[in-house]
């Protein structure tokens, strides 16, 4: 659905849900989803990698303890699949055979410490066991709903000349129609999303992992220098809780996302770039 404009009030539609059931170790995109007040998206980073040299007291930890794409890029290329009625896992990746387990099941996890090893650059702290925190492992200490605009990818990839895969954020909710950054002028604000009511918290801060083609784990673009250089920020979507949720029909691709009115900022200072003869809109399911 294309973005309208009403009474300053900012309206789109929202594509796919995309949970990650182990932290930085797969992505897994839905079609529809049940937001809960307080918590993350079902299933949502349930679970996470700590390296050797993590330091846990058994609830929710800083990404720095866990493996992850900014580390190993190879991570990135992983896809997943949830079985939520036996929380079994299966996992794809390019280079690996697949593999199914069950990451509560402790002799299944020590499989999966194999699996991954290949993965690891040499010189970095090793997987050593899987851990959960009865939330979701976000990279925000709350528990969070990350937001992010395809017109704003749009906009990046235009600037870096070439089209940029959703899969490098790992964002959960991806919103089509926004102007480019206005995303960013929703901080303290809240949204709808069909009925599901939530209040946007704070910009998200990129790492490395996004310079990995999520096709390969190649580090093939250098995004974080792209959005300092045009944007002079490293930020990409924004973090969201959950105020309000929805009722049991889920909510589905196509939703309206809508926000209280607010005045709209002059175009210069959302960076638009000029469209190349010959770009296209970035394809979701490649670079």
């Amino acid at each position: 659905m294309r973005r309208r404009r009403r009474s300053g009030n900012h309206d789109g539609a929202a594509p796919p849900h995309l949970p990650s059931p182990d932290q930085a170790h797969g992505r897994e995109e839905l079609a529809s989803v049940l937001l809960s007040p307080g918590a993350c998206l079902p299933w949502d980073r349930h679970w996470a990698v700590a390296h050797e040299g993590a330091r846990l007291d058994g609830g929710w930890a800083p990404c720095q303890n866990f493996t992850r794409g900014a580390k190993a890029p190879g991570l990135m290329a992983i896809t997943a699949a949830l079985d939520e009625t036996t929380a079994c896992v299966r996992l794809s990746h390019p280079d690996l055979p697949p593999l199914a387990f069950r990451p509560d099941d402790p002799a299944e996890t020590a499989r999966f410490l194999d699996w991954v090893a290949p993965l690891m650059p040499e010189g970095r702290a090793r997987p050593a066991r899987i851990v959960s925190a009865g939330r979701g492992m976000t990279d925000s200490a709350f528990p969070s709903v990350s937001i992010l605009s395809l017109s704003s990818l749009t906009d990046l990839s235009v600037r870096m000349g070439r089209s940029l895969s959703i899969h490098r954020w790992r964002g959960n909710l991806w919103v089509e129609g926004w102007e480019p950054w206005a995303e960013f002028d929703l901080i303290g604000r809240e949204i709808r999303v069909g009925p599901t009511l939530l209040r946007v918290e704070e910009r998200i801060t990129r790492c490395r992992a996004t310079m990995a083609d999520p096709g390969t784990g190649v580090v093939d673009a250098d995004t974080l220098g792209a959005l300092e250089t045009h944007y002079g920020h490293r930020d990409f979507g924004i973090y969201a809780t959950v105020l309000e949720g929805g009722p049991p029909d889920h909510r589905r691709r196509g939703e309206i996302v809508t926000s209280l009115p607010f005045p709209p900022l002059p175009r210069a200072r959302r960076g638009r770039a000029a469209r190349p003869a010959g770009f296209s809109s970035p394809d979701p399911a490649t670079s």
